[in-house]
């Protein structure tokens, strides 16, 4: 028997994780998504043209795999069909290749409005979500009132007015303006869209599949330190992004996780509110963010910049139980005469190599410095023609979390990918 092999993001998201799953997919059978919303923006680019995935496996485009959009997903019918027709146009035949877990949460046209309703009511202590109804979603989950993709099966109109009425009663509790846009006409029209797909127990699926010994990648979205549970709470996601979150997100036992991928920029990233112990707010900040292109994929809001941070590293890659390490966006510190590396926390004036309870004012970075490389990354493809320095600093995150660098990547095509050995 097989086991799922786990592709996760270590800081806060947008660490390149449609590109990696991209790369890794021609050696595995099926792609599954196991948490998250249309709020994940998987990038990855490729003969020249760039994509943008929010639901869909970023196993889409090996034409001979299976895709699964699992139990732990929430998916808007509307922005599913949008994302399904852009890539139908560009040639891709999805409907053969991707299937849909029945018991995925759908996103209602209301959830979107209890969203900005919930951010409104929370004035200066709002989290910044991206407004897509997701968090309403998995509290509906977790309060036993969902709406799933299999009850489009069964009763659907029923239950979906149901839910309905709780919804608009709470928005008008909080006094929060509700306008007919003609949204819930196109969103019946994508739920018609969607019945073109194959609806299917993911967890038999799934584990069939590895019992037969089919090769199974499971892909989050978000990054580790949004988790629900780990993260930098409150200002986290609405769902489990850890290495767990696939157990619970596909129905695959504990015993049954193979590899798992972490994946982390050189540096450090974060859209929305919430705390950043290394963010920088100077030219040095600046410059990352423009060098990176640091614009979110999905929302276009600027992300905030920092140097990597190895407390937090460390934090995730406990939690996850990484077994290999994938550094991305290398190129985009070439530069940089000198690097930054956070490798502990001044708390009060006591030094911590452990992730606090609580991010906040007083927790300030510990840095060391490594000289840096000054020369450009993106040309080279083979491991041996990388700049000495740029090799320290592999070796010196290496060491720090005890976990091999598998895999560099130099630039955003999918040929700017270094496999170490």
């Amino acid at each position: 028997m097989k086991k799922v092999d786990v592709l996760l993001g270590l800081q806060w998201g947008d660490e390149g994780k449609g590109k990696i799953v991209d790369v890794l997919t021609p050696k595995y059978d099926m792609v599954a998504r196991f948490q998250g919303g249309p709020n994940a923006g998987h990038t990855l680019e490729f003969n020249s043209e760039k994509y943008v995935l929010r639901s869909i496996p970023s196993g889409i485009f090996q034409g001979n795999k299976i895709n699964v959009i699992g139990n732990g997903v929430v998916l808007d019918p509307l922005l599913f069909k949008e994302e399904s027709e852009a890539l139908a146009k560009s040639g891709h035949n999805i409907i053969e290749r991707l299937v849909i877990s029945r018991k995925a949460h759908l996103i209602m046209p209301t959830h979107r409005l209890l969203d900005a309703a919930n951010e409104k009511a929370k004035g200066g202590a709002k989290i910044g979500t991206t407004g897509k109804g997701i968090g309403p979603t998995y509290t509906d989950k977790v309060s036993r009132n969902g709406l799933r993709v299999g009850d489009i099966e069964h009763n659907f109109a029923e239950k979906y007015e149901k839910a309905k009425a709780r919804h608009m009663s709470t928005l008008k509790a909080l006094d929060f303006p509700i306008e007919d846009n003609g949204i819930e006409v196109k969103w019946f029209e994508a739920v018609e869209y969607l019945k073109q797909f194959k609806f299917v127990d993911s967890e038999f699926l799934v584990n069939n599949a590895l019992v037969g010994g089919k090769s199974v990648l499971a892909e989050g979205a978000q990054g580790s330190l949004l988790d629900i549970d780990f993260g930098s709470y409150p200002f986290v996601t609405s769902s489990n992004t850890v290495c767990a979150g696939c157990c619970t997100g596909l129905g695959v036992a504990p015993k049954n996780i193979g590899e798992v991928y972490g994946i982390f920029k050189a540096y450090c990233t974060r859209v929305g509110a919430g705390p950043f112990p290394t963010e920088l707010f100077d030219e040095t900040g600046d410059r990352m963010c423009n060098i990176g292109h640091e614009f979110g994929s999905v929302t276009g809001r600027k992300r905030r910049c920092g140097w990597i941070d190895l407390v937090a590293l460390r934090y995730t890659c406990m939690l996850n139980g990484v077994t290999k390490l994938i550094m991305m966006k290398s190129d985009v510190l070439d530069t940089f005469k000198t690097i930054k590396v956070c490798v502990a926390y001044d708390i009060d004036g006591e030094e911590t190599r452990e992730f606090p309870f609580e991010l906040n004012e007083k927790v300030k970075p510990v840095y060391i410095e490594l000289p840096g490389w000054e020369q450009k990354l993106s040309g080279l493809r083979e491991e041996d023609q990388l700049p000495q320095n740029f090799k320290n600093y592999i070796k010196f995150i290496e060491k720090e979390l005890g976990i091999p660098v598998y895999i560099v990547s130099v630039g955003p095509d999918r040929e700017e990918t270094i496999i170490r050995h």
